[in-house]
């Protein structure tokens, strides 16, 4: 088999990477210049895509015939509208006429909603005489495929058809290999004074204090199929739904203002990021390179925001179960009860020419899939929805035990893909499985946190197993989960590296390299207590913990790089897996430590939004953390990285109508918490949460009367 291993690489081939503003709603994104425009500068990722597909490759405003001055440009709080303000520099409008800079201002508001594009472009006049003012957009849509934007060579494309051109709109348009008709409608309103296939040109008189306001509408239609509303409409309809969401949720507050932000943005994140599918809510995994379905990112996200909101578990389970393989596939990795990796809705995969339409290239994502089950159901004691879930639940179950033991020895093993995925852990680089020599791991290969999830989706199958009456079901994977146990800690803990290995290779031959991957072994609970000990001892080192979280490869190691994707760098998500393990074991103290790392982290990325990853390097003093250059931000499971770190803090866990707090602590930056709107059984609680010193005090301010509150030390 041949393997090309930097096949679905993302190449960045200019030095210079600058930020964008970025708009998320359904299966649309897009990413804009601080100007508000889209032009192909940088690394050429500029545009508004929908399902996968850029349908607006330019949208460049002009005063003048030129770019006007910049005054200040952002997305609100909510994440629903972005705004640009903009003026206009000194400008010889003729020979008697000048315009002083500062004299116009232009206001531009957008936003996405339902498969279309909405801006409202307001002008006024500040100048103490009448301008008649000239201004334009120039568009265009080159309708690339998102993995052209990353770099992916196609031998060839569709047809690009000829513009249609009226009195108020353009339709650009674009028929694929995949045979379908993809058009972006730009719609004008007042109408344009001259309208081209690539420019709408305004000429408007402006009286003092007078001002202008074009609407413009872009529609993102395939094979003739779209939606569109006014301005207003459409704002109002997406306000409502992010209502609703906040509704259902848990809001967190605290006392600390730099903390409440980073809560905040990840809640808008998330909100931003959900998606609906038929089945329920499902996130999205990340802008710009993954805004789609991935089977693993959904579930963490899901685990991570379980006890804030559980209807997204309830979504994503939904969604995996009804796409969960049922025959083999080799092209697409699938297997009978395997669960989905990726979904892609582009043009090329469409035709094929990738393999992730429906793809099913991960070795995790299966046994996660029966975690989040067995969670959802401790979290809302849902029997009913677990009685439909449970045929998937054994399907996932035989998968494990036919198809991912590859050589029946107990152990969950891959191989690489010809047109897919080489590696199909959550660290699929190419060359991210390595020896202690930098060799790469030959496969099959078996990863040492697969092992602790396969642990950990045998224990939640038979605790469902035994609430559905399975008794006997129940009991058999109880006995082969105690034996994996046993096997796992006799063949991947390593002594002499204080850690468990990160994998064994083809020839059984251990990967004895110390990577964050073993700290997932404190996740799933299938390292026993001495190994924790050690291990969390070793994961808080100076080569490993740089200041700001665990790396995902120990510096100590021949191939570290804390500029690299996997071999060096941070995770939130990662880390926030870790720390969650970490507090099951009663390593509190190592929980506050990664929790202070990322929230002061979070303080020197713009809007206090954690990015998708950033360099390892260690940290220096007044100085933050280094950014990596092409990570996804938002990156759904960086977003909600806090929520699962103030789980593990305050030891949250739910049992039927019972709420229980497992030893809380809280950082000392956080002196108050208050969570409001809890969801417990099919009722809500308010609660108050004080520090004193090591000690947690919680107060009750709003509950029913048979809901239960315990804390245990």
């Amino acid at each position: 088999m041949v393997v090309d291993p930097h096949k679905y690489y993302i190449i960045a081939r200019k030095g210079e990477i600058k930020p964008y503003l970025v708009l998320k709603q359904g299966d649309s994104f897009a990413l804009f210049s601080h100007y508000g425009d889209i032009e192909q500068i940088g690394l050429g990722e500029e545009g508004i895509y929908h399902k996968g597909t850029r349908f607006v490759s330019r949208l460049e405003f002009f005063l003048f015939d030129a770019k006007p001055f910049f005054l200040s440009s952002g997305v609100r709080e909510d994440n629903i509208l972005l705004t640009v303000d903009l003026t206009n520099p000194d400008t010889i409008v003729s020979k008697n006429l000048f315009l002083p800079r500062g004299s116009i201002h232009v206001l531009r508001s957008k936003f996405l909603f339902e498969g279309g594009y909405y801006e409202c472009i307001k002008i006024q006049n500040f100048a103490l005489f009448p301008i008649s003012l000239p201004f334009s957009i120039a568009f265009d849509a080159d309708f690339a495929d998102i993995f052209e934007v990353r770099g992916v060579r196609r031998e060839r494309r569709g047809e690009r058809l000829k513009a249609t051109v009226r009195e108020r709109s353009v339709i650009l348009g674009y028929r694929g290999l995949d045979g379908v008709l993809r058009e972006a409608s730009f719609t004008f309103s007042p109408n344009p004074t001259e309208i081209r296939d690539s420019q709408a040109i305004f000429w408007t008189n402006l009286a003092p204090k007078g001002t202008f306001t074009l609407f413009l509408t872009i529609s993102f239609i395939e094979n003739g199929i779209s939606q569109s509303f006014s301005f207003k409409e459409a704002f109002s309809k997406t306000k409502k739904t992010l209502e609703t969401f906040k509704k259902k949720s848990c809001m967190i507050s605290t006392s600390n203002e730099q903390f409440n932000a980073w809560v905040e943005r990840s809640y808008t994140d998330l909100f931003m990021m959900l998606t609906e599918v038929p089945m329920g809510l499902y996130p999205y995994a990340g802008i710009p390179w993954f805004n789609t379905i991935f089977g693993r990112d959904g579930i963490i996200t899901a685990l991570e925001c379980l006890w804030v909101n559980p209807d997204i578990a309830k979504g994503v389970l939904s969604y995996l179960a009804a796409t969960q393989a049922k025959e083999e596939i080799p092209e697409k990795d699938a297997q009978p009860g395997k669960i989905i990796h990726e979904v892609r809705k582009g043009e090329m995969a469409a035709t094929g020419e990738i393999p992730f339409d429906y793809y099913y290239g991960s070795v995790d994502t299966t046994p996660f899939f029966i975690i989040l089950a067995g969670a959802y159901y401790e979290r809302t004691g849902d029997r009913e929805f677990i009685k439909l879930l449970w045929p998937h639940i054994e399907l996932a179950l035989n998968w494990i035990d036919y198809y991912g033991d590859m050589d029946k020895d107990g152990f969950i093993e891959y191989m690489p893909s010809a047109n897919g995925l080489v590696n199909k852990g959550w660290k699929d680089s190419y060359d991210s499985v390595f020896h202690a020599d930098g060799s790469l791991a030959s496969p099959p290969i078996a990863l040492v946190e697969v092992q602790g999830y396969v642990y950990a989706a045998k224990q939640n199958a038979a605790y469902l197993a035994k609430i559905l009456g399975k008794e006997k079901i129940a009991k058999r994977l109880l006995k082969e989960a105690k034996a994996l146990k046993r096997k796992f800690n006799k063949l991947f803990w390593c002594e002499e590296i204080g850690s468990y290995i990160f994998a064994l290779d083809g020839n059984k031959s251990p990967c004895k390299v110390r990577t964050s991957n073993a700290g997932h072994a404190l996740f799933s609970g299938i390292a026993t207590k001495i190994c924790a000990k050690r291990l969390t001892r070793t994961l808080f080192e100076d080569h490993f913990f740089s200041g700001w979280g665990i790396r995902t490869v120990s510096s100590l190691e021949k191939n570290y790089n804390p500029i690299s994707y996997h071999n060096g760098s941070v995770w939130p998500h990662d880390n926030a897996l870790i720390a969650y393990g970490l507090s099951h074991y009663g390593f509190k103290e190592q929980v506050l430590t990664i929790m202070k790392g990322l929230f002061e982290a979070s303080n020197f990325f713009g809007l206090h939004r954690l990015p998708e990853l950033f360099c390892g390097f260690p940290r220096r003093a007044d100085e933050g953390p280094t950014h990596y250059p092409v990570a996804c931000s938002p990156q759904t499971w960086s977003t909600v990285a806090v929520f699962f770190l103030i789980q593990a803090c305050l030891g949250i866990t739910f049992k039927e109508k019972k709420l229980y707090f497992y030893s809380p602590i809280l950082p000392s930056f956080l002196e108050e918490v208050y969570l409001k709107n809890l969801r417990v059984g099919n009722d809500f609680i308010d609660l108050y949460l004080k520090r004193y010193q090591n000690d947690v005090v919680i107060n009750v301010l709003k509950k029913k009367r048979d809901i239960e509150i315990l804390i245990l030390k």
